[in-house]
């Protein structure tokens, strides 16, 4: 089964409203040049690790903030963070570079890597990611987000960025 189809089962199978767009492969917020944010809210998603390499944290924000990675240690009370490696990014989440999505946690069956969500995006009706393939952008609702992470067993933290 293709990244996608696997996001769009698990949609499926929890009943979540979503609407997809099919563009250029995009490899980072900035590089997006779509004119897809009549859509909704375009996020922005770190994929990070602790000083030690045993806590990961995937990190949604909307695409215009800017992340202070000690404004959010401090809040997860973690060693100071950086950005994981690729093959972290793979091993925890099946994904490439450039392919960082919240929707990653579906590959995560131990649900290792926690989920840290801007406070700044709950109640959004329609938030974008990539469906785990840079290929297309998948618009959910935070509460979906929420849920789905949930349904995954992955800690949830929110945050203020």
């Amino acid at each position: 089964m293709n990244p996608q189809e696997k996001v769009f089962e698990m949609l499926n199978a929890l009943n979540i409203e979503y609407q997809i767009i099919n563009h250029p492969a995009v490899f980072t917020v900035e590089d997006m040049h779509l004119n897809i944010t009549q859509y909704g809210d375009v996020c922005k998603n770190l994929f990070l690790s602790d000083a030690n390499g045993k806590r990961h944290f995937l990190v949604v924000l909307a695409k215009d903030k800017k992340a202070d990675l000690r404004i959010i240690r401090n809040q997860l009370g973690c060693t100071r963070l950086s950005f994981a490696s690729e093959e972290r990014l793979f091993k925890y989440l099946h994904l490439q570079k450039g392919q960082v999505t919240p929707l990653g946690i579906i590959n995560d069956q131990d649900s290792f890597v926690e989920v840290v969500l801007d406070n700044d995006l709950a109640g959004k009706n329609k938030l974008g990611f990539h469906p785990n393939d840079n290929t297309a952008t998948v618009w959910i609702s935070f509460d979906a987000l929420k849920k789905i992470i949930e349904q995954n067993g992955n800690i949830i933290h929110f945050v203020t960025i």
